[in-house]
């Protein structure tokens, strides 16, 4: 039988924003929520769900905490997008001294603030920093620093930053993400944290991660429509020229090479699927080409790639399926042909599954980004 079997998703992906009503406190931080009887919940010292007051004394505050390696891009992405909210925010940055701060470029950053603005946040943000600079224990100066911070301030990571929400415990038992490519150091340094790396960002109540470099706009932007709806957001978003929202579960936009072709192992055998995706594919074919029985071939495939041979054949079907949407104007039906989907509702699913959006969607995702980049500005 052919491994493709309509319907049968596998695990697939997950919806990148994760919430509850009720948002978990840190295990050592009171959890002083009062039931506000709508089946939501009021936390003393903030309000998830603000709104703006001309009667408040001062904006929600956004302190943004820079350390050493920071990207200069994600450092900036707070600033630009909440400083375009018509006053609805104030962002600061500090450093965890108040010295410069050191970048992944050839430039240092000076620095407003030290660690005594962060008691006066509603927000702290940590941007990514270069993944060279990652360590397993935060140094003592950056947990001096995050001691500063008041409990039931929420907390957003972009990127690497996700680390030292971890290292200091902040994330244990919770969801969480972070870059793609440093998800397997992740896993290995913080096994108690539920990390799905296949999303563009988690939203956990109190406590929101996002991926990589541009997924720190999206985070953003969903606070933003979290706090002041999506009238308020759509409006950052365009005068930042940036998209207002991407659709649904999207997943992070990871690249997977080919594997390369050995004499042992199953490598053969999916270098040999890869070229014959459009073709009906069985178990036993995939295990011809290695030379194993079905048993032998099934266990060793599972042990070399973390997955079954059907789901794998699956996702690279789904794989094969958005580099043409990307790069063709072909029909769905006839890109679930070259692929060797059934039909076009069968690639709906299956890529509906995989990153949480239909092929149309995803199409315009990308055709519009590479209009959008012609003419060239330089």
């Amino acid at each position: 039988m052919d491994l493709l079997a309509d319907g049968a998703h596998g695990r697939g992906g997950r919806c990148h924003v994760i919430q509850r009503r009720r948002p978990r406190l840190r295990r050592q931080w009171h959890d002083c929520h009062v039931s506000t009887g709508s089946g939501q919940t009021a936390y003393a010292g903030m309000n998830y769900r603000l709104r703006r007051d001309p009667a408040m004394a001062r904006p929600h505050r956004i302190v943004v905490l820079a350390i050493d390696g920071v990207y200069p891009f994600e450092l900036g992405i707070p600033s630009r997008v909440f400083g375009a909210a018509d006053g609805r925010y104030e962002v600061l940055t500090c450093s965890i001294d108040g010295r410069p701060v050191r970048t992944n470029s050839d430039f240092s950053i000076t620095v407003e603030h030290g660690p005594e603005v962060l008691p006066t946040a509603d927000t702290v943000i940590i941007p990514s920093f270069m993944p060279a600079a990652l360590t397993r224990e935060v140094p003592q100066a950056l947990l001096d620093a995050l001691s500063f911070v008041v409990p039931g301030t929420r907390l957003v990571s972009i990127c690497t930053g996700a680390f030292v929400l971890a290292a200091a415990g902040l994330l244990d038992g919770r969801p969480a993400t972070t870059h793609w490519a440093v998800a397997d150091i992740f896993r290995r340094w913080y096994p108690g944290v539920a990390l799905d790396p296949d999303v563009l960002f988690i939203d956990d109540g109190d406590v929101l991660t996002s991926a990589g470099a541009a997924s720190g706009l999206d985070i953003c932007l969903h606070l933003l429509r979290k706090d002041h709806g999506s009238e308020v957001a759509n409006h950052v978003a365009r005068m930042c020229v940036i998209p207002p929202w991407r659709d649904g579960g999207q997943a992070q936009y990871i690249e997977h090479p080919v594997p390369e072709t050995t004499d042992s192992g199953t490598a053969a055998a999916r270098h040999w699927a890869l070229e014959n995706l459009h073709e009906p594919t069985t178990l036993a074919d995939l295990a011809g080409h290695s030379h194993m029985s079905l048993r032998t071939f099934a266990r060793r495939f599972t042990e070399e790639v973390g997955m079954s041979p059907g789901r794998w054949l699956i996702k690279q079907r789904v794989e094969r399926a958005r580099h043409l949407l990307e790069t063709t104007d072909l029909p769905v039906d006839q890109i679930a042909g070259h692929v060797g989907f059934a039909g076009g509702t069968s690639l709906r699913e299956h890529l509906q599954a995989a990153i949480g959006v239909s092929p149309l969607a995803y199409r315009r995702t990308f055709r519009g980004a590479l209009s959008s980049a012609q003419p060239s500005l330089q």
